[in-house]
């Protein structure tokens, strides 16, 4: 079967279940989308890794990178092999100086390792067909975008600027990275305006 590459496209809330979130896959050069929902702890990760922020602590999947590096193995691909009832299968390709392996994997944890490793994501049509969506052509380039609510965009809007940092300040004590970054895209927001 021929591997069709994927990129993250979007990590939002998720709409059909409370506590969950959902990272959205775009197929590259093409206008189908693979909607998947995670945990709230992948989410956190996953986010970590695509706005390129750096915890006080490394987050498990930090520990595995350095873990996976220290050892020299490297991390090539992962594929989204298989779906059944509604639970996505990935499997982690790896190789060291010996062998090449194919490691299963929870998706969720393949894909916050694979934005880690900057290595691509695949999957295959038989399951884009499945539980892919089709996106209308709007000749833009979608770009990766990760939506978090706090309580609402409205409730960070109506705080002043020292609230913010000072709420700011607070969730990266408690290490929520997730709601850091909305607030730190409402503060950035305020310096544009």
């Amino acid at each position: 079967m021929k591997k069709i590459e994927l990129e993250i496209v979007a990590l939002s809330h998720s709409i059909t279940q409370t506590h969950s979130y959902a990272v959205v896959l775009g197929e590259i050069n093409g206008l189908r989308r693979l909607p998947i929902v995670i945990g709230g702890f992948e989410a956190q990760a996953i986010a970590v890794a695509l706005e390129r922020m750096n915890p006080s602590r490394p987050l498990t999947h930090d520990l595995m990178k350095n873990f996976m590096m220290a050892f020299n193995v490297e991390l090539h691909e992962i594929v989204i092999n298989d779906l059944q009832e509604g639970i996505f299968y990935s499997k982690l390709v790896c190789s060291s100086a010996n062998d090449t392996v194919e490691i299963d994997s929870r998706t969720s944890d393949a894909l916050a390792l694979a934005v880690r490793f900057g290595c691509p994501i695949y999957t295959y049509d038989t399951i884009l067909d499945q539980a892919g969506v089709l996106m209308e052509d709007d000749n833009k380039k979608t770009t990766t975008s990760v939506t978090i609510e706090t309580g609402g965009k409205d409730d960070l809007r109506s705080m002043s600027l020292e609230e913010l940092n000072n709420l700011l300040t607070d969730v990266l004590e408690h290490e929520d990275y997730i709601k850091a970054i909305a607030i730190r895209d409402e503060i950035k927001s305020r310096g544009n305006r």
